[in-house]
């Protein structure tokens, strides 16, 4: 696909509009740590946690920069990895987690920041994104969606401001492509239909939302119901930010975290060419905003599940696309008329050595495409697994502390794997079987600090 002349035309008249200075949007400096991590055998004992930092800060789209965190002087892994270690079952695997309890915490590329740390955190907000680092991811996600006015932003997808933001509480929600319906009654009937677009609004409006954690109640009657919809094993602890960021802002402030960089280019919601913009001009728009920022391209793993997205960094890109992912789940490499199964490639839309020879290097299917089990239920890699490391490509696979409570043998991140999951600490056998059997190059986590503990004992960087 080429870029038509119409369309670099309407980027670069996007790229001359003044953008207004966002005026009241507070957020709180997420807290710098420091901690004293111990555990005995069967014993863990409660993480010491020691407040550093807890200014309020206002910036504007001009200001953010001034007012970045420093890359942070201390690490935490908080209480968590402790609880899924002494969940383990019994075996040589927990014996060696737990002899590193004591470790001090360190950064590790091997652990990647799923949209911030969104177990807990509103996900692609700078608190999420702060309390990542400060959790040793080495590398934070920004999924990229653009704005009416041609602004790339942070947003999961383009077509979800509904469920991750507070647009339905605001004026805003009344330019939403499918705004809520309200009835005479006052009653909410289109709870299973509303959708709120970035292309729906402008950079400025987009940075006056609150983003919040990813919920809503299809079922609702009414506006509150429907926003108020957070799994009960999650929390809205930590949702009274929720300051949204605009890309620009978001690489400023990996830079500030010494992080690297790993945006997805999110499929686009609404018709291509949009407004003269074309998906040429919004591939290259992605690559371009890193070079602008000085941001080498050995530190910025651009990825998308379009096949055709990293075929053309690769082709007109070739320094970025050296290190573009492919990513790949049942949804996007299915052969027609087919069922993807991990272990029958004639069920995969695209041989994996065909990947290879696209120039693609690096892949990352989700855990469960990597994993299977024996006769025995035992974790061993697939089949998919085997024959990528037989190809010598890189894996890197998606995400952990995604899902709730894993008694019940856990959710889609955990398929066909209920014979070998049955309890919260299966998940730590899961990143060991990834990390040593499959040999995957970084694991993304929705809460770092599980990845990053096994890293640090297992001498991952």
């Amino acid at each position: 696909m080429t870029i038509l002349d119409n369309s670099v035309a309407r980027l670069n008249q996007l790229k001359k509009t003044p953008f207004k200075t966002v005026k009241t949007v507070s957020i709180a400096i997420a807290l710098g740590t420091t901690c004293t991590l111990s555990m005995a055998a069967d014993d863990i004992r409660s993480t010491t946690l020691t407040q550093t930092s807890n200014q309020t800060i206002k910036p504007s789209l001009k200001q953010l920069s001034n007012n970045l965190p420093a890359k942070p002087q201390a690490y935490t892994y908080g209480v968590r990895p402790f609880y899924l270690v002494n969940d383990m079952d019994a075996g040589p695997l927990k014996d060696e987690l737990m002899a590193c309890s004591a470790q001090t915490p360190s950064q590790t590329n091997f652990s990647i920041a799923h949209r911030g740390a969104p177990l807990q955190l509103p996900e692609h907000t700078y608190d999420s994104y702060v309390a990542s680092a400060q959790m040793g991811a080495g590398i934070l996600e920004c999924d990229v969606a653009f704005t009416n006015d041609g602004e790339l932003v942070c947003r999961h997808a383009q077509d979800d401001l509904h469920t991750t933001t507070n647009i339905l509480a605001t004026p805003l929600s009344k330019q939403c492509t499918i705004p809520p319906m309200i009835d005479a009654n006052g009653l909410l009937t289109n709870a299973d239909s509303i959708e709120c677009r970035t292309s729906d609004i402008s950079a400025n409006e987009f940075k006056t939302l609150t983003g919040k954690m990813d919920a809503a109640d299809k079922t609702a009657t009414n506006l509150n119901d429907y926003m108020n919809a957070t799994a009960a094993w999650r929390t809205d602890l930590y949702s009274q930010n929720g300051q949204v960021l605009i890309l620009k802002e978001h690489i400023k402030l990996a830079q500030s975290l010494g992080m690297k960089h790993t945006p997805e280019l999110k499929a686009p919601a609404v018709t291509m060419p949009f407004n003269g913009y074309s998906i040429d001009a919004y591939r290259q728009q992605l690559i371009d905003t890193y070079k602008n920022a000085g941001v080498a391209a050995s530190d910025v793993f651009a990825q998308s599940f379009n096949i055709e997205d990293v075929d053309y960094w690769i082709k007109n890109e070739p320094d970025f696309g050296a290190n573009a992912i492919y990513l790949i789940d049942d949804s996007n490499e299915t052969a027609d008329g087919k069922t993807f199964d991990k272990n029958d490639p004639s069920t995969w839309k695209h041989s994996l050595a065909n990947i290879k020879a696209r120039g693609i290097k690096t892949i990352a299917p989700p855990p469960w495409i990597l994993v299977t089990t024996d006769a025995t239920g035992k974790m061993i890699p697939s089949a998919y697994a085997k024959q990528a490391k037989a190809l010598n490509l890189d894996i890197i696979t998606w995400s952990i502390e995604r899902s709730g409570p894993l008694a019940a043998g856990g959710d889609w991140y955990y398929t066909d794997l209920g014979k070998a999951i049955n309890n919260d600490g299966d998940m730590m056998t899961y990143i060991d079987v990834l990390a040593q059997d499959v040999g995957v190059k970084g694991i993304f986590s929705d809460w770092p600090a599980t990845v990053t503990y096994y890293a640090n004992c297992k001498g991952l960087s």
